[in-house]
């Protein structure tokens, strides 16, 4: 039986043109074989583990679209109306406090050893949320799952690091940005439709036995001599060792950091936490590069320009991007006058588009490691002509056809950029850092949410408020408003299907038609600003990798030596 798990182990995942092998603990250069991955694994291994990476990712994305479906049910059960915004906050706070720590964890224990953690952790929050009657136990078990589900994109795409070939690796990124798109997409589908026949409880933990045993599929599928590059299996390393690698100190902080941070941006921005996530992100960069002996993020990594900026520019990226997930829905619903469910399908064109275009540009163009600078520009430019596009079609004369197609467009160019930005910042980064600056940049994503939804609404709900105001006011020939006035703005600005279907008059209905047109209109242009910014952001990265940097440096040193 030996021989036999040997040959197992050493046949390649994928094959193409040319075929070849080469096991985990013999790494080439960034420009070595094309078509060798890292590690090498039977084609069976490889379809568990796509599926249950799949899985996994499916699972962590419906848990942040379908709570919105179940939220109101949720709080009528445990009596938490006034708290529910806590149902998908605490979930992202966890997950995105859990993401940066990842990368750093899988070159301690291995990336199966996290995988396996993840999905277990997983697990349990589902079964405690599940089994929840207060909103204090139902808030913990949402803060577990998040905390497992916070490993799982950046776990995948170690996988992908790991276990594809340089020419497929852009596909595979593609396809693992496409899953989560799915999960975000079908979501709110899923628990729209079931919620109302078989309760909250078991969408719940129906995800427990799932996620477990993805979890355990994708462990016993990868050889144990899976490692992260420029480290050993480490096999006869204790655990009572392993543990003493981790930077305790330094992760409560960069904890901190992120949880301030969301926090503040929770609801209404709150300067406090946000000043206090300014100091504990001061204080963890000192622990990193005077304290810590293993610093989670790798002072190389803290001292790279270009990988820095990527992780910003992803910021406002997909905090752009959110913009248009949040609130051409609204578009939809109180501009062109669609019911709700018509309404929440404007976001699959979008999700069609993003799950395409990470597709098309990893399988056509990606086909290399090596710098994406200029596609990664070139993307950015596009996403902002699309929003400008939003903000100018977001009127009740625009023909609904064009609308859609705008949308679709938004979301092929944000799969093409978010592909590019990934392979690039592999191009700016070092190999045996590759683990942590994912798990950096998946971080920075993860923070768009809330930090676009905070920005974003505020823009929207003050802007909205304004033109309701004045045209309220021109309607009743008074420069004061009525209570019911103020009442009805009020119901309008939270509600935006009263527009059609709150029994309004012709004129108050096209004077709200009007506000909901005009704010959004504001919110895409300002969106537009904050892409420029971004592409700026972007631009400053550069081309030049650490391989290239040594190349010019021996070149410099060469013509120093003739001269």
């Amino acid at each position: 039986m030996a021989p036999a798990a040997v040959t197992e182990d050493t046949t390649p995942l994928l094959r193409s043109g040319r075929t070849g092998s080469r096991p985990s603990s013999s790494r080439g250069p960034e420009d070595g074989d094309l078509d060798v991955a890292n590690q090498i694994v039977t084609k069976q291994r490889a379809v568990a583990i796509i599926l249950s990476v799949y899985i996994l990712i499916f699972l962590q994305a419906m848990n942040m679209s379908g709570i919105t479906m179940a939220q109101s049910t949720i709080a009528a059960d445990l009596d938490a109306y006034e708290d529910a915004m806590w149902f998908t906050t605490s979930f992202l706070v966890a997950l995105s406090s859990m993401s940066p720590l990842t990368g750093k964890l899988a070159t301690i224990f291995s990336p199966r050893i996290m995988v396996l953690f993840s999905s277990s952790l997983f697990s349990i929050g589902c079964l405690v949320t599940s089994q929840a009657h207060s909103f204090a136990i139902f808030i913990l078990g949402r803060v577990i799952t998040g905390l497992g589900g916070g490993g799982t994109m950046v776990l995948a795409f170690i996988l992908v690091l790991e276990l594809t070939t340089k020419r497929n690796r852009g596909l595979f990124i593609g396809i693992t940005n496409a899953g989560f798109t799915t999960g975000i997409s079908l979501g709110a589908v899923v628990f729209g439709g079931l919620i109302g026949k078989i309760g909250w409880r078991p969408l719940f933990w129906a995800q427990a036995p799932a996620s477990l045993l993805a979890g355990c599929a994708i462990f016993f599928s990868i050889p144990s001599s899976l490692s992260s590059p420029g480290h050993s299996t480490d096999k006869d390393v204790s655990l009572r060792t392993k543990l003493k690698r981790i930077d305790y100190l330094g992760a409560i902080f960069l904890s901190a950091t992120v949880v301030l941070f969301l926090f503040g941006l929770s609801g209404k921005i709150q300067p406090i936490p946000l000043g206090s996530s300014l100091g504990a992100l001061v204080i963890f960069t000192l622990i990193e590069t005077y304290i810590a002996t293993d610093p989670i993020i790798p002072l190389t990594v803290l001292r790279n320009r270009g990988a820095l900026l990527s992780c910003v520019a992803q910021l406002g990226f997909m905090a752009a991007r959110w913009t248009v997930l949040f609130y051409t829905p609204m578009t939809a619903l109180a501009v062109f006058g669609f019911n709700p469910a018509a309404s929440g399908s404007i976001l699959i064109p979008t999700n069609l588009g993003f799950g395409l275009g990470g597709l098309l540009v990893g399988a056509l163009h990606i086909r290399r490691s090596g710098s994406y600078w200029g596609a990664s520009v070139l993307c950015f430019a596009l996403f902002g002509i699309s929003l400008l596009a939003l903000s100018i079609s977001s009127t009740r004369d625009t023909p609904f056809g064009l609308y859609v197609a705008v949308v679709f467009l938004n979301g092929l160019f944000t799969g093409g950029a978010l592909n590019y930005t990934m392979s690039h910042l592999l191009h700016l980064t070092l190999p045996e850092t590759h683990y942590v600056a994912t798990s950096l940049l998946g971080t920075f994503r993860g923070f768009a949410g809330s930090f676009g939804s905070a920005i974003g609404g505020g823009i929207f709900a003050r802007t909205l408020r304004g033109s309701l105001e004045e045209g309220l006011k021109g309607l009743d020939g008074s420069d004061h408003l009525s209570k019911e006035r103020e009442e009805l703005i009020r119901k309008l600005i939270g509600s935006p299907l009263l527009v059609y279907n709150g029994g309004l008059s012709d004129a108050e209905r096209g004077i709200a038609m009007q506000g909901y047109s005009g704010a959004l209109r504001v919110l895409f242009q300002a969106a537009v600003v904050l892409t420029v910014f971004v592409l700026l952001l972007q631009t400053a990265t550069g081309w030049r990798g650490p391989k290239d940097e040594k190349v010019r440096d021996s070149e410099e040193e060469s013509e120093s030596l003739i001269t």
